[in-house]
């Protein structure tokens, strides 16, 4: 306490409010986090400057999907691995083939929490959790591809588990099968088939198994179309449109039949056998017997649906047709629609645009349309302390200063000539946003912005300023950029990584890493 007073005294700070906020700026040298904050400040300072560049230091081709993880390239379904994080890519290993029985189907980075204490010493180091096609959960090490732990998952219960998910980040993990499908002899012949999905959930680091789960069209209805574990609550999708909210935590702990633990044997429905082991698996230790207590539901096109803001709101699209393209921001708490809460771009586009919640957890909204982003913000109405409205914070617009778009044009003889068809707002030819992206450790706001001449496209990376939406830097991409295949750009503090997609499954990658130009080279 005295050292705290001292402390206060010695800034001059004398309110306790204003000392927490101080601390989280990094005002004091002593605090932890602070020289990484400085260190990321000056980064983003020498980033943004005139004379730094951004080159392509290194190019690759693939039969296989290309994946990017925390400054490693994965090729060759996971047994090839690559440093980006070097002033040039190389190698960090580099498994023989494996067999198709091996493909891996999905993966999660898996990083080490702080100020915990872990069992094992590899525990500390960044980790891969994959998922083979033989239904096999393993946790490989990140530097050398090594297996550390490894998990059977099916047993007499289901045969295709396919993806990985994060329930909480680093923390809680999903298992997810592919949805149960009886073959066409099976429905031919009377047989029906009620669970429509899996679900394994683990604790990770150390890895242990909590429960697994089934949803069944009994609980939870015939149309059920897919599931979803986010943050604590479980989303079921409806073929109508219709998405349901549950809380995932109480499930758990309402229909836990009996917890297992890895490597425990068990006796269970007649099945003797060890957790985790083969050919066992995983027990099915919750059943869920009645329909959960419902949290909310709301009927949206294509099942869109959001939660984010403060206060808690949701982003829908009226479940017609006709409203595609059409956004609607309504209170969490009574479904009010906000105030200005109807977001449309009237955008005539073949891509529509999009929209989601800032991932800077400021409460901010993203929309994005062909040529215009829109960074909005909830706020309370005036006179008004329980009703929130829809404000623009700031825009970004495509540079189209050199595009006309004129229905009607006249020529030199001095004849009116009518277009047929106008252009439409992502035309090829004209500026427009295909990717908006946040970089989180830099506070700074990344688009891709494609412009299509002739046959040959051109792209470039923008930065912007997070609170304002200033240009700071733009970057062009050598490479030509085909608006019909399919595009990841990644911009991670001084790397910018792409990856292309092109038809009959040749993929293309791409890194860019800072280069300080001071002899101005035009490389």
């Amino acid at each position: 306490a005295g050292g705290g007073r001292a402390a206060l005294r010695a800034c001059g700070v004398h309110n306790v409010c204003r000392l927490l906020t101080r601390r989280a700026h990094g005002f004091y040298a002593r605090d932890a986090g602070v020289a990484h904050r400085k260190n990321l400040g000056l980064l983003r300072r020498i980033m943004c400057q005139e004379s730094t560049k951004f080159k392509n230091v290194w190019t690759t081709h693939s039969a296989s999907p290309i994946a990017y993880e925390r400054g490693r390239i994965y090729m060759d379904n996971y047994q090839c691995c690559i440093t980006s994080i070097a002033q040039q890519p190389r190698l960090i290993y580099q498994k023989s083939k494996c067999a198709k029985s091996e493909k891996i189907e999905d993966a999660l980075l898996l990083e080490c929490p702080l100020g915990e204490m872990l069992p094992n010493p590899s525990d500390y180091k960044a980790s891969l959790i994959v998922l083979t096609v033989q239904n096999w959960l393993l946790r490989l090490s990140a530097d050398s591809g090594e297996v550390l732990e490894k998990v059977y998952l099916a047993g007499s219960c289901c045969k295709f588990f396919r993806y990985l998910s994060w329930d909480t980040p680093q923390e809680v993990m999903i298992v997810k099968s592919a949805q149960n499908k009886l073959p066409a002899a099976a429905r031919q012949a009377g047989i029906q088939q009620t669970v429509l999905f899996y679900l394994a959930v683990f604790q990770v680091l150390p890895l242990s198994f909590i429960g697994m789960l089934e949803i069944n069209k009994k609980i939870f209805g015939n149309s059920v179309t897919d599931v979803a574990v986010s943050n604590g609550i479980l989303i079921v999708m409806y073929s109508m449109g219709l998405v349901r909210l549950y809380n995932f935590k109480a499930i758990l702990e309402q229909f836990m039949e009996q917890p297992f633990d890895l490597g425990q044997e068990f006796n269970w429905n007649g099945q003797v056998g060890v957790v985790g082991k083969y050919p066992f698996g995983l027990p099915c230790n919750i059943k869920i017997t009645d329909t959960p207590p419902l949290l909310f539901e709301a009927s949206s096109l294509e099942n869109a649906f959001q939660i984010g803001g403060y206060p808690w709101h949701y982003i829908i699209t009226p479940n017609k047709k006709k409203h595609k393209g059409v956004f609607h921001i309504c209170s969490l708490k009574d479904n009010a629609l906000a105030k200005n809460g109807i977001q449309d771009m009237k955008c005539c586009s073949l891509e529509p645009d999009w929209i989601y919640f800032h991932p800077d957890m400021s409460g901010r909204i993203i929309h994005v349309g062909p040529n215009l982003i829109k960074v909005l913000k909830l706020k309370e109405v005036k006179n008004h302390a329980d009703q929130m409205e829809i404000a623009e914070d700031f825009t970004i617009v495509a540079n189209r200063e050199n595009c006309v778009n004129n229905n009607v044009t006249v020529t030199a003889s001095g004849r009116v000539v009518k277009k047929r068809f106008a252009l439409l707002d992502d035309d090829p030819e004209q500026e427009t946003f295909k990717i908006v992206d946040y970089e989180d450790e830099l506070d700074l706001l990344s688009t891709v912005a494609v412009t299509q001449i002739g046959a040959d496209g051109r792209a470039h990376l923008d930065f912007h300023c997070n609170e304002h939406g200033i240009l700071l830097k733009s970057i062009p991409l050598k490479e030509s950029w085909d608006v019909t295949y399919s595009h990841e750009v990644y911009f991670d503090k001084d790397l910018v990584l792409h990856i292309e997609q092109k038809p009959n499954r040749r993929f293309s990658c791409y890194v860019y890493q800072m280069v300080c130009d001071t002899a101005r080279d035009d490389d």
